[in-house]
């Protein structure tokens, strides 16, 4: 009771999922402003990514939050 739950966690986080063509460079451009900025992204799916040049379309990727304002 009181406990916040993994659903209300996960509502803040932000996803994308991945379509042909992309590079996690580009994801992270795209939505953190900063291409060099991919390996946050990898370290944070780190649980489905073993290499930041291997994603597949249709994968979902959690991204880091941005502290833009």
């Amino acid at each position: 009771v009181g406990a916040p739950t993994a659903a209300a966690g996960a509502a803040q986080a932000s996803t994308y999922t991945v379509k042909a063509g992309d590079t996690l460079s580009k994801i992270a451009k795209q939505h953190l402003g900063d291409a060099n900025a991919y390996m946050d992204i990898f370290n944070l799916n780190r649980d489905q990514l073993n290499d930041p040049d291997k994603i597949k379309p249709g994968q979902v990727l959690k991204l880091p939050q941005t502290t833009r304002q």
